[in-house]
């Protein structure tokens, strides 16, 4: 017979480990075995139960200083092995085993085009590199396919070469000369990032014929660890920015992403070349003095790994604990993205966090007023065609996408204009003026559906505009005007029957009103907690929206404020990291939102290039009983 859960119940899942977005997301560092030696600038290879350790250098009162002693690793202990030939630092490793790996280059004296072969007990004298570059050099690969890139000899060189068991043949260079980086992979599909180079987060990735420059590092560095038997598998491990660092990232093919930390703080770490990002290991380094510390990086297996599901509910069984994945904007962050080409404020914006579009706006002298425009893939900008008529101050709507954009209004020379331009993703046309000549409005809706409202139409108290019109893809028409006229106000929502206007300045002192459109009238709704103008952020929807930043009359102030409106009230969460107003700031939803540009300062007047990313992750929660 059955039993009543069955018929009117449902079943949840156990699992032994909470999901997330990626295997990679549940690893964690674990101490390993120490050394036998505390060495810095040692060549790695191998994997997380079967690594190799040779040369580097050891702190005084060691004599000399640049060693040459092997280690190997047995996912249990480290025991000496046989030493290099050539006793030298800055050495490059590669190597699938702790009984098959190569020791590349380094630096005993003079830069060494020296290479070393062992086979599990001792180091044979090898094919020489084409050219000797080895200070802080990179290498990936096994004993018998290797790629050897960058280095320094003395200065940073983009040299690269594949060794084919038997010989050296140089390949095409970097695309940036560099060393002190890290890499990963085959000699057919291999990644090559960081490094002392400008920028420090750069990434290039080699297909077998050429590098290509892609996603940048999250945190740029040099002296710098990386593992992978594949570009896929890529971990980049420690290294140094102002300071030594724990960071650990994950490339996908795409892009990195941050991981856990490493227990401790290391340059110079030494890894196992030929590891995966599911099992890695890394060893010795410098750290507050020379290391012997062996760290190992372990992810839950594929066969027990669940991902992130919204909205699914679950037993914990390791913590005993009924859980749920919900992604709670309030618990979301703001991190830096890639910086504008250009840089200025008063921008026009739309798109998405990963899709988003910059036009127009004022670069201060001798720039004055911009015409340019670029567009955003969630990492880097693109300068795109400029807009016909140089502007700054304009609205625009576009409503989640890129490709058929439309923007209004603002200040072009000689001063406010109504005009409109319609954007096909490669041109842009002049279409109908807007009925009310004004700069300072706000926006939202599509291309072919958009409403425009409030705004400066003039000088002055009696300058600021409650107007509001639509546009229908070839003219704008009169709607009913909002309650209160004011200029630098924003709108949040994604069609132009839903939206609301908020913010801004008045005849009378109103920063803090908020306005909602229901596609007929205006309702003044809950008002913000903090005061402000010209604010960024612009995500989400006329019932879930979010703004950031801003400016404030008195005091005189930018502010760093972030506040979230549910579609009842409004709640401050995660400040921005830079005080800014005229912002230009997109988002589809609450939960991925993306500002840019804006002034920052008075010492300022060209605006800034920085770019910032509000994120809420999905996170899993514990369900409570009150």
């Amino acid at each position: 017979m059955a039993n009543y859960k069955d018929i009117k119940g449902f079943h949840v899942q156990s699992l032994s480990t909470d999901p997330a977005a990626t295997q990679m997301a549940t690893g964690s560092w674990a101490t390993g075995p120490t050394m036998v030696n505390s060495y810095a600038q040692r060549a790695g290879a191998g994997t997380q139960t079967s690594a190799l350790s040779a040369g580097g250098q050891a702190a005084p009162p060691v004599s000399p200083r640049t060693r040459a002693e092997t280690e190997k690793y047995d996912g249990t202990s480290w025991t000496e092995s046989g030493d290099l030939n050539t006793a030298r630092r800055y050495v490059a490793g590669a190597g699938a085993t702790s009984s098959a790996a190569l020791a590349i280059g380094g630096y005993n004296g003079g830069y060494t085009d020296k290479v070393e072969s062992f086979d599990g007990s001792s180091w044979t004298n090898s094919t020489v590199l084409n050219t000797g570059r080895a200070t802080y050099a990179q290498a990936a690969g096994t004993q018998t396919a290797a790629i050897q890139m960058g280095g320094n000899n003395p200065s940073n060189i983009a040299l690269a070469e594949i060794w084919n068991g038997s010989s050296w043949t140089e390949v095409n260079d970097l695309n940036t000369a560099r060393s002190q980086g890290a890499a990963a992979g085959i000699t057919t599909d291999a990644i090559m990032f960081g490094g002392a180079t400008a920028p420090e987060a750069q990434t290039e990735t080699w297909n077998g014929t050429s590098w290509t420059e892609v996603s940048e590092l999250n945190t740029g560095r040099q002296d710098l660890g990386g593992s992978g038997s594949s570009t896929p598998n890529a971990l980049a491990i420690a290294g140094y920015t102002t300071g030594n660092v724990a960071n650990t990232e994950s490339w996908n093919g795409t892009s990195w992403s941050e991981l856990a930390d490493l227990g401790t703080a290391r340059r110079e770490p030494c890894p196992g070349v030929y590891s995966t990002n599911t099992a890695s290991i890394t060893f010795a380094g410098f750290s507050t003095a020379y290391a012997n510390i062996t760290e190992e990086w372990t992810a839950t297996p594929a066969a027990n790994f669940s991902q992130t599901n919204l909205g699914q509910v679950y037993y914990n069984s390791t913590s005993s604990a009924f859980k749920v994945t919900q992604q709670k904007t309030p618990s979301g962050t703001w991190a830096s993205g890639g910086s504008m080409n250009t840089q200025g404020y008063a921008v026009f914006s739309l798109g998405t966090q990963t899709a988003a579009m910059r036009a127009g706006g004022y670069g201060g002298p001798p720039v004055g007023y911009q015409a340019n425009a670029e567009t955003y893939n969630g990492s880097t900008w693109t300068a795109i065609t400029a807009m016909p008529v140089a502007r700054s101050n304009e609205a625009g709507a576009g409503s989640g996408t890129i490709t058929a954009a439309l923007v209004y209004g603002g200040t072009a020379p000689p001063g406010r204009t109504g005009i409109t331009e319609e954007w096909n993703s490669s041109s842009w046309t002049e279409s109908g003026d807007l009925n009310t000549v004004r700069n300072q409005l706000g926006g939202v809706g599509t291309q072919t559906a958009t409403l425009a409202f409030g705004g400066q139409s003039g000088p002055g108290p009696s300058g600021y505009s409650n107007s509001s019109e639509s546009y229908n893809g070839a003219s704008w028409t009169a709607t009913p005007s909002m309650n209160s006229a004011r200029g630098g106000v924003v709108g949040i929502g994604q069609t132009s029957t839903a939206a609301l206007g908020a913010t801004g300045y008045g005849p009378t002192p109103s920063p803090s009103l908020v306005e909602e459109w229901n596609g007929s009238s205006w309702t003044e709704v809950a008002e913000v907690n903090t005061g402000r103008g010209n604010v960024g952020g612009r995500g989400g929807t006329s019932t879930n929206g979010l703004i950031a930043s801003g400016y404030q009359n008195s005091p005189s102030v930018r502010t760093v404020n972030t506040e979230l409106w549910n579609g009842t009230a409004w709640t401050e969460i995660a400040n921005v990291a830079l005080a800014r107003y005229a912002i230009g700031g997109q988002g589809a939803s609450s939960n991925a939102v993306v500002i840019f540009g804006g002034n920052s300062a008075a010492s300022d007047p060209a605006g800034v290039t920085a770019t910032e990313e509000f994120t809420a992750s999905p996170t899993n929660y514990t369900i409570t009983v009150s």
